[in-house]
């Protein structure tokens, strides 16, 4: 349940795609929720310590905390208004598509290579977002900035043309995010990986890390996750509720029925159509069309088992956590406090404000500052061990 820069709610931007690259094989995993939501202590304006007994495990860094734009204040402002002030980064992408062994295939975009050495760090995007999304070239502008080569994930029919396989993509789908990652494993074999995920896709990215633990399959050396979703039940619940909830999930499905009647042939006898295109709540859309079509027999099964609460007690990959209690896509109760403060892979880095992925700061003057993409890049910078940064923080001996 992603908003994107504050709200994805346009259909994805076409694009050329150059000749197709090998597909490589990826375990497919699948595990079920197994943790509850802890309640939350009160709203701090300041985050909660780094609790990590060894310094080295997150190269010794600091977080930064968030201070809000004076002349942004609220969550539905930092949400909405955060998606059109951020500047449209173009750092001149090169995208190659990946065929799948199942038929279909996978966009990526790679930014510019800052060196022959330069880690790699692939990022994810939320709900109906795709690599063109504000967000998401801001924090390609704040990796190259520090010696990182980004590299845009696009999910399934988020690349500006519809897939080729009735499935879509969701928040707990992690076998196209382990696949991807094998294939760059492949492809660059001496350079440090770390990822990073936004709303929808930090989702999948920490049920990812959950799944793999420290297994010797897991390439990535450090992660962060923005604006994540941890709990599916409470979240769908809590854009069921008011008018901004209510528009948010408009937006969500104007885009989700566009992509529905693009694949109307491919869907027609998989789904029911006319409950598909009936939805009024996210919820609904999940249980005509997302569940049926990716194996959970209905919405309430797939929450329960796709969200990222019940996988942080098993990351063993460095991770920091950006994420606001005042987050009109999540409910502050509902954020897993005791699994990421009991976890020393885990950075708290959770604030009281910045809405959902919004952390729109001042800068200078009244020109804006975006924190969450900045201490993003400057926290992989550190673990992935550009010049001056602890080699045992990235797991390299």
């Amino acid at each position: 349940m992603e908003s994107g820069e504050g709200g994805e709610i346009l259909p994805c931007r076409p694009s050329p795609c150059p000749p197709a690259v090998p597909s490589l094989p990826a375990d497919r995993l699948s595990f079920t929720l197994s943790g509850g939501v802890m309640p939350t202590p009160p709203p701090l304006q300041t985050p909660l310590h780094m609790n990590s007994s060894d310094p080295d495990l997150h190269g010794g860094f600091q977080l930064r905390p968030f201070r809000q734009a004076s002349w942004l204040r609220g969550p539905h402002l930092q949400t909405v208004l955060g998606k059109f002030i951020r500047p449209h980064f173009d750092p001149g992408l090169i995208r190659e598509r990946w065929e799948t062994e199942d038929g279909d295939f996978i966009d990526l975009d790679f930014g510019p290579d800052p060196s022959p050495q330069a880690p790699l760090v692939m990022i994810l995007h939320g709900l109906e977002g795709s690599t063109h999304r504000a967000y998401v070239r801001m924090a390609m502008a704040e990796l190259l900035s520090r010696g990182i080569r980004p590299v845009g994930m696009n999910f399934r029919s988020c690349s500006g043309e519809p897939n080729r396989r009735p499935r879509f993509y969701h928040s707990g789908e992690t076998a196209d995010v382990a696949w991807v990652l094998a294939g760059l494993r492949k492809r660059f074999p001496h350079r440090r990986l770390g990822a990073l995920g936004f709303s929808l896709g930090g989702n999948v990215l920490l049920k990812h890390l959950g799944e793999v633990g420290d297994a010797e399959r897991n390439p990535l050396q450090a992660a962060v996750a923005i604006s994540v979703p941890f709990d599916l039940v409470a979240g769908t619940r809590a854009l069921e509720s008011g008018r901004m909830g209510r528009l948010y999930t408009g937006y969500f499905l104007r885009s989700l029925r566009a992509k529905t009647q693009a694949k109307r042939s491919l869907l027609e006898g998989v789904v029911d159509l006319d409950r598909v295109l009936a939805a009024r709540t996210l919820r609904e859309f999940d249980d005509a069309a997302t569940a049926p079509l990716h194996g959970f027999p209905d919405a309430w099964t797939y929450y329960r088992e796709s969200s990222a609460a019940g996988f942080l007690s098993r990351i063993r990959t460095p991770t920091l956590l950006l994420q606001s209690t005042d987050d009109p896509f999540l409910p502050g109760d509902a954020l897993p406090w005791r699994a990421v403060e009991s976890s020393p892979w885990l950075v708290d880095g959770i604030q009281s404000r910045g809405g959902h992925v919004g952390f729109v700061e001042r800068a200078k003057g009244m020109k804006p500052a975006f924190w969450a993409e900045q201490e993003a890049a400057r926290y992989l910078a550190g673990i992935l061990e550009i010049p001056g940064t602890s080699s045992r923080a990235a797991g390299i001996t």
